[in-house]
């Protein structure tokens, strides 16, 4: 009887063995850092193409990281950008705090005066590789809060002077920005295996062969 019993238990920790035993933790996506220099030279070059763009092809703002604080990626953004915190309300009510903007080094105490700008514009994106993604990635792309650069509070008017151009057609009015707009540039669009145009590159490698050639570029391939 004894026997029996013990070839029992052995029979159901054979049978619960892969319920019991750890789950495979999953790789962390590597995370990559090179010169700007380098960078210019690892993202693919290709023409551009607009055809077929339009703003609702990239859905926006989406619920963000937090599915049930009421808070949209734009405000999660906000919030985590703030350089004093904000008041949340209900509703994700944002009041109170202070913003700066890093394009115009412009302090911003309202957050209606910010906009939440796409480092690499949604209509740049699609030029660049975009248009022929599903729908879902264009959305992850346009509410990406898995990279610091990949959306950025900036004051409103240097938002919508930048509008959809590159670097080789418009930079930060802030000069003692551009090396960090460039790599951020760069970043997101290694990040997203996004391609770029000869004159857009050629921008970037006069930085990166001039007033930024120690500037680094850090990314980490989004899935």
């Amino acid at each position: 009887m004894i026997k029996n019993f013990a070839r029992g238990l052995a029979a159901l920790s054979l049978s619960l063995a892969p319920l019991l035993a750890p789950a495979p933790v999953q790789a962390a996506d590597p995370t990559e850092t090179t010169t700007l220099a380098d960078a210019v030279h690892r993202i693919p070059v290709a023409g551009e193409r607009r055809d077929g763009y339009t703003r609702s092809a990239f859905k926006h703002w989406n619920a963000g990281a937090v599915k049930d604080d009421h808070c949209n990626t734009r405000a999660e953004v906000l919030i985590a950008e703030a350089t004093e915190a904000p008041s949340v309300g209900a509703n994700c009510k944002i009041s109170g705090g202070e913003w700066r903007s890093y394009y115009d080094d412009q302090e911003v105490e309202d957050a209606k005066a910010l906009d939440v700008d796409h480092m690499v514009p949604l209509a740049e994106a699609w030029d660049s590789g975009a248009s022929a993604w599903s729908a879902e990635r264009r959305e992850a792309y346009a509410n990406d809060l898995g990279a610091p650069a990949s959306l950025v509070a900036v004051t409103a008017r240097t938002n919508r002077s930048k509008a959809d151009q590159d670097p080789s057609q418009w930079l930060p009015p802030l000069p003692d920005a551009h090396c960090r707009y460039v790599s951020e540039w760069a970043a997101t669009k290694l990040r997203w295996d996004l391609a770029a145009d000869p004159a857009e590159l050629d921008a970037i490698a006069v930085f990166a062969s001039g007033q930024c050639k120690d500037t680094t570029v850090t990314y980490t391939a989004a899935r």
